[in-house]
């Protein structure tokens, strides 16, 4: 596959009342396609935050919007562009990473998120010198990280509770 440069087309999901930021790295092609974060229907993303915070699962872009700014939760991504191979995060390269004061300046944020080890990884090299806060990395919810089940990725993503 072909590497394409590829600029985020989504604006931070936030608002003042937002306590924890949760980070990807650059929305997929189907979650483009979609418009939306984690959209990609085999993405467990919506189904893990559903679970632990025991409600149904969010289906459109508004419902997913609701639902993160109603748990306090700000959703965006490490990277404004980069280079990539359709969805695959160990092909970036070129990459250029979001300004987080945006959401720093309006936001209270307590703690932020990674999903994905790449993720984690950019954050740590382009964001985290910015603004001195170290994230936690959580596994990731895409269908290409079939080796972790949902159980598992429940037990995990449990701790953003403790930030909201």
């Amino acid at each position: 596959m072909e590497s394409k440069r590829i600029t985020h087309a989504f604006c931070p999901v936030f608002d003042s009342e937002s306590r924890i930021l949760i980070l990807g790295t650059m929305p997929s092609p189907k979650s483009r396609e979609l418009g939306f974060y984690y959209s990609h229907p085999r993405n467990r993303f919506w189904p893990v935050l559903a679970e632990i915070f025991g409600e149904k699962i969010p289906k459109t872009p508004e419902e997913k919007e609701n639902f993160v700014l109603r748990h306090k939760i700000a959703l965006w991504d490490v990277l404004a562009e980069c280079d990539i191979e359709g969805a695959s995060d160990s092909s970036i390269k070129n990459a250029v990473p979001n300004d987080m004061s945006v959401i720093f300046k309006k936001a209270d944020i307590r703690a932020v998120f990674t999903t994905g080890a790449a993720a984690a990884k950019l954050y740590k090299k382009h964001i985290e010198p910015k603004t001195g806060i170290e994230a936690i990395a959580l596994s990731s919810t895409s269908p290409a990280n079939a080796k972790t089940g949902f159980d598992k990725l429940c037990e995990e993503y449990k701790k953003i509770l403790e930030y909201v």
